[in-house]
């Protein structure tokens, strides 16, 4: 992973590596000046992957695309592979590693020390900042990487946010740090309502579990991160005009942030991965070709995202409800975690014969397909044998279900994405949801129902006409003159006037 791989065309400093070569950019639009952008995500694989989704859609605009990845000594394996994998498969994206102090206390709850690392890298940062061959025309922040404001602001670097989830969730996170403090925990008021300025209420055990407890450091952690966000130029949000219009209005109407203003909000997606393969050597994964044996609309989907895993007691309810509803299915498991909490930590190759039922895999091997540890999930859900997917309601994957117009079953992980499904359920209508979460298991009768319903009922066929307009709509807004190309648009002209107010200067 510390390797250099030179390039002749772009030369980055050595002290920072170069995971891949940068191949020449696509030809610059006509009415955009090429720019050089450095987008800095936050750790992590889920962090990652949308940051690579924004850095190819910025190549496809004629721009460049630097890719600063923290690399603590303590870092992940699993993120390390990711950045080698997406390295390969996007050679005309530079990906630099930026070596950088672990947390000084280890023994705290994972969102601390990834955001203690975060703030320690911020020498790094500015130093592989300055040492560009040419200034960056701005830097695109992780939501979590608000540290790195300041290295912007000494630099005079027009700093962006990329928000790589739901307008909906930005608009609460938003004003949270100024309603909460009038509030209990919300581990302490159950059901109850919490009311944002304009957007729809929530019930408080739906909020994320991170801030569930004001009295915990990951709590103070998400508060002080959703405060500074504020201090953005603006905010570049992964969703479309049609999705979201309640939140969006919100936004725009400025009712998130009391007392100042609200961060102007570009609405640049749905950045989702299409299912394309752009790296050499790639050969086709062996569950497309069992897929391409199904028929059309036949197959359940069940992927549980790159950080979730789910118990082994649940397993066992998953394979029970999945034998018994009689359909089709291609699961991916993988190994328990041995904290729920610690999203970052490395797991095992599951075994298949312990975690699963003895002898689902035989009764289920004409119509079934369990994978280990991951699938090529965008593949996947646009591959025509796909019915439904049973998602652990991460953005990315809704976006792609979205992109694909393949009907979700949501299945939220540890509550951090239970907000989600809130509004997948209830706002945008794409999604139906298991309630079993809420008590930490979804018995198999559960599952079962929600496959049936999703694949035999009136209410699934609904459910399936939602989501082919869903991706309509969000094929119509990254096209020509669609709302996020205009959104786009808008942003680049708000940074030529950052630029002009700066002086063009960020040495």
């Amino acid at each position: 992973m510390r390797g250099v791989l030179h390039s002749s065309a772009h030369t980055l400093p050595d002290s920072f590596p170069l995971i891949s070569a940068m191949a020449p950019p696509a030809a610059v639009a006509a009415a955009e000046k090429k720019k050089t952008f450095v987008l800095y995500p936050s750790l992590g694989v889920g962090h990652l992957n949308p940051m690579v989704e924004l850095a190819k859609h910025l190549l496809r605009r004629g721009h460049s695309a630097i890719v600063a990845v923290v690399d603590p000594p303590d870092g992940d394996p699993t993120s390390a592979a990711a950045v080698a994998r997406l390295a390969e498969a996007n050679p005309s994206i530079a990906f630099r590693l930026l070596p950088a102090p672990a947390s000084p206390d280890p023994a705290a709850h994972p969102i601390k020390r990834a955001h203690d690392t975060l703030r320690l890298a911020n020498p790094v940062l500015r130093g592989f900042l300055r040492a560009l061959p040419a200034p960056a025309d701005a830097i695109l922040l992780d939501m979590f990487c608000v540290d790195a404001l300041d290295v912007a602001a000494e630099l005079a670097l027009p700093a962006y946010f990329f928000f790589a989830s739901a307008a909906s969730d930005f608009a609460i996170f938003l004003n949270m740090p100024y309603l909460y403090p009038g509030l209990p925990s919300f581990k302490d008021m159950g059901d109850t309502l919490v009311h944002s300025p304009g957007m729809r209420s929530v019930r408080a055990v739906d909020m994320p579990l991170s801030v569930q407890d004001k009295e915990l450091d990951m709590t103070k952690t998400r508060m002080y991160q959703f405060k500074r966000i504020a201090e953005g130029r603006g905010v570049l949000v992964n969703s479309f005009d049609w999705l979201e219009p309640t939140a969006l209005k919100a936004l725009a109407d400025g009712v998130c942030v009391p007392g100042r203003p609200t961060p102007r909000v570009f609405c640049v997606g749905p950045l989702a991965n299409d299912g394309k393969k752009s790296g050499s050597g790639e050969t086709r994964h062996e569950c497309l070709a069992w897929l391409d044996a199904q028929p059309e609309q036949s197959v359940v989907f069940l992927c549980f995202g790159s950080i979730g895993a789910v118990s082994a007691a649940q397993l066992k309810e998953i394979a029970h409800g999945l034998e018994s509803s009689g359909h089709r299915f291609l699961w991916v498991v993988r190994s328990p975690p041995a904290d729920p909490a610690d999203v970052f930590q490395p797991r095992s190759e599951p075994d298949l014969d312990a975690l699963l039922p003895e002898g689902f895999m035989e009764r289920t091997r004409d119509r079934g397909m369990v994978l280990k540890m991951w699938a090529p999930q965008a593949e996947v859900l646009r591959h025509a044998a796909t019915g439904a997917f049973v998602t652990h309601c991460g953005w990315n994957s809704t976006l792609e279900a979205v992109t694909a117009g393949v009907p979700m079953i949501c299945y939220p992980m540890y509550a951090e994405q239970a907000l989600n499904k809130v509004f997948m359920v209830e706002e945008m209508k794409i999604a139906v949801p298991l309630e079993g979460y809420e008590k930490r298991m979804v018995k198999a009768e559960e599952i079962e129902a929600k496959v049936r319903l999703a694949m035999e009922t009136e209410e699934g066929r609904k459910l399936r006409e939602t989501l082919a307009t869903a991706r309509k709509m969000a094929s119509d807004a990254v096209g020509d003159g669609g709302s996020s190309e205009v959104a786009f648009a808008e942003f680049l002209r708000d940074l030529e006037k950052s630029s002009m107010e700066n002086g063009g200067c960020n040495n």
